[in-house]
Order: C-alpha cells, then sequence, then structure tokens
C-alpha cells in the first residue's frame, strides 16, 4: 500500500486504543541510555511509546483499507542491541549482520494465505461502546546501537531517529511497503507527516 499522490488533508485523528507490549534492553551502554531518555526506560518508556503509536494509529485511520480499521489494536515494540537484531535478521530475513528496524506483520494478506479481517463494529455502534478484541497488528523490533550510529550519520538526536523508524515499522504493520523508488518517497514522506503528530497525553 501507497499513499496517494494528491492526499486530502486530514481530519480529526480518530480515537483508538492500543494494548502495547513494550520491551527495552536496559543493558544497553549508558550513553545510549542516557541519550534515548526515558523513551528507553523499561518502564517509563511504555508510556511514551503507548501515547505516540496511538496517536499515530488515530491520524491513520482514515487511510487504511477497511480491513485495517479498528476501534483498538495490539501491537509489540521491542528496543535491542544489535547482536538481537542481527538474529532476528538472520533468522527471518537470511541477511547477515544488524538492521536499524524489523516489522512482522500479522494482518499481512500472504499469511498462510488468509485476508485479514475486519474488527469493526459491525451494528453501527460507536468505537467507545465496543468491546471485541483489538486487532493484532504483529511486532516491530528496533536496534538502538545501529540507530545511534545513524542519527549520528543524519545529524539529529537518537530520539529522533527512533521516532522515524517507529513510524517505518509501524507502516509496514499496516501493510505499506517500498518495492521501488516512488513507493518509498510516499512512504518517507508519510513518515515525516506521522512524526509530527503529537503524542496522547
Amino acid at each position: 500500500m501507497t499513499a496517494d499522490s494528491n492526499p486530502t488533508p486530514p481530519g480529526p485523528a480518530a480515537t483508538v486504543d492500543l494494548d502495547l507490549a513494550f520491551s527495552a534492553d536496559p543493558d544497553l551502554e549508558p550513553g545510549l541510555l542516557q541519550a534515548g531518555g526515558t523513551w528507553l526506560d523499561p518502564l517509563q518508556g511504555a508510556d511514551r511509546w503507548h501515547g505516540l503509536l496511538a496517536a499515530w494509529l488515530g491520524a491513520l485511520q482514515a487511510e487504511l483499507p477497511s480491513q485495517l480499521q479498528s476501534p483498538a489494536y495490539s501491537l509489540g515494540l521491542s528496543l535491542v542491541g544489535d547482536a538481537e537484531i542481527a538474529a532476528l535478521n538472520a533468522d527471518w530475513r537470511g541477511k547477515s549482520g544488524p538492521t536499524d528496524v524489523l516489522a512482522f506483520a500479522a494482518q499481512d494478506d500472504d499469511l498462510d494465505g488468509a485476508a485479514a479481517f475486519p474488527l469493526l463494529p459491525q451494528d453501527g455502534s460507536d468505537a467507545e461502546s465496543w468491546e471485541g478484541e483489538p486487532l493484532e497488528l504483529g511486532d516491530i523490533v528496533m536496534s538502538i546501537e545501529t540507530a545511534a550510529r545513524q542519527a549520528a550519520e543524519h545529524g539529529h538526536t537518537l530520539v529522533q531517529e527512533l521516532l522515524f523508524l517507529a513510524s517505518h515499522g509501524l507502516l509496514h504493520l499496516l501493510g505499506w511497503d517500498h518495492p521501488d523508488d516512488a513507493s518509498l518517497a510516499a512512504m518517507l514522506a508519510r513518515q515525516e507527516r506521522l512524526v509530527k503528530v503529537p503524542a496522547e497525553p
């Protein structure tokens, strides 16, 4: 999925519930932990990421295909070191060495040949009164060490790099891909707009 070349201006973001499974490697070098602040804290980081990802999902609602629109989502976010992401990269992609972000989409149409299924209320009720299960999106894994190197190369902070990588991973979970230059440009442009969306309190 890619963005329209002439997207309509977004309206007010929808409010969505998010069940976030968050983990952060506490054994990263102290300089990285300091640079990442509460975003890398195994306890406080969950609240920061929860608010941000929920805001992003709300902002994306109008652009999503119907089977991915939901009042509630579930996803995992893991902040790891190079060794752990390199092992995942080798196991799942057959590529050696660390990478910056991996996304494991649960609602991939190609998984077991089954299409993603809608979890929206079917009776016209609103999201606030809906009590169904959240739509499972999958998992995002980011390497803090690779992100720190890239941040230095790009001349911005570790947190800015992490937000950009998280937005990239989230778009992958929602079906975006970049098989060519045009779709990559569209995806990067959407990421730029996402990182400007204020997090929910």
